[in-house]
């Protein structure tokens, strides 16, 4: 509810602001409605624009290799494993931001994953997801629902592309509030 009320309130600001910039001749201002307006950098190489999972529940969660909950990465994949056929994208997102717990390069964190984890769910190059360098994409979400406090912080995108939850680190991947909300997110989806 309050979420609804909120994207109520935001849309109806932001078409205050539209109109008023039309009326003395400027331009709209260029807000982001949806996480399809980002894109990242994979961590093979190359533009991962956020809108090629349109109509997709994607579950974007900052990683680290170094951390105490890097043994995360087994749940998530756990996820991709069980719910990529229904139309869930897990993404991570390597971040140096808390700690320094993610020092390597993209080939590094991309082979710890793979040898450690098995993880093959999408990843980004690694990329600030706090403060005044964010990435575009975490100022989004961070303007909604808070910044990320730690590694393993999760943001949930439903299939229209809008923010429905964060949830942090102690949320493990299979922890049913999770599941149930990305099982809700599938279920409308579908």
């Amino acid at each position: 509810m309050e979420n609804a009320i909120f994207s109520t309130a935001r849309r109806g600001f932001l078409a205050l602001m539209a109109g008023a910039a039309m009326m003395v001749g400027a331009a709209a201002p260029a807000w982001s409605e949806t996480a399809y307006d980002f894109k990242f950098t994979a961590i093979e190489g190359g533009e991962l624009p956020l809108s090629q999972y349109k109509g997709k529940t994607v579950l974007v969660v900052n990683t680290a290799s170094m951390c105490g909950y890097t043994r995360q990465y087994k749940g998530l994949q756990t996820l991709w494993d069980k719910y990529k056929d229904k139309g869930l994208v897990v993404l991570g997102v390597p971040s140096n931001d808390f700690g320094g717990q993610e020092p390597g390069s993209a080939a590094e964190i991309k082979e710890f994953c793979e040898v450690n984890f098995a993880v093959d769910f999408p990843m980004t190059t690694k990329e600030p997801v706090k403060g005044g360098s964010a990435h575009p994409f975490y100022k989004w979400v961070t303007a909604q629902k808070g910044e990320p406090k730690w590694n393993f912080h999760k943001y949930l995108i439903g299939p229209d592309g809008a923010l429905i939850e964060a949830y942090g680190s102690k949320v493990e991947p299979e922890d049913t509030v999770l599941t149930g909300a990305i099982e809700k997110s599938l279920n409308h989806a579908s």
